[in-house]
């Protein structure tokens, strides 16, 4: 019969996930960075007139296809942003699973700010 984890050994492997989620979402954003660097300083254009960027998810995408590099530099940004994001949403599930309430609360209430940032970012 397997022993069950503690609740310290639980914890630890929570830690564990959420520290490698982080690890690995900077690491993607730098490396999505670095080719959109990279083939910023080979193409020798941004791939967009002038001063504009894409700020939209539709134009970064749209940009990723057609190989622009400041839709690849922006998506490596998104990206960036995005890991925290993640971080909270693991958090809020691995809570929810322990079933310790008042930190699901808490969470959600974080990740609902989140959220409305984003939300209030985007219109404006």
């Amino acid at each position: 019969m397997a022993n069950k984890p503690t609740k310290d050994e639980e914890m630890h492997q929570v830690e564990l996930v959420v520290s490698s989620l982080l690890r690995i979402g900077v690491m993607l954003s730098a490396a999505i960075i670095l080719i959109g660097m990279l083939l910023l300083m080979f193409t020798g254009t941004s791939g967009y007139p002038g001063t504009t960027y894409p700020t939209t998810l539709t134009a970064i995408f749209t940009g990723i296809g057609e190989l622009k590099p400041y839709a690849i530099i922006m998506f490596g940004l998104f990206c960036l942003i995005l890991t925290p994001v993640l971080r909270v949403v693991v958090s809020l599930v691995t809570f929810l699973k322990e079933k310790d309430y008042l930190y699901v609360g808490i969470t959600a209430i974080v990740l609902i700010i989140l959220a409305i940032s984003f939300i209030i970012g985007i219109t404006e």
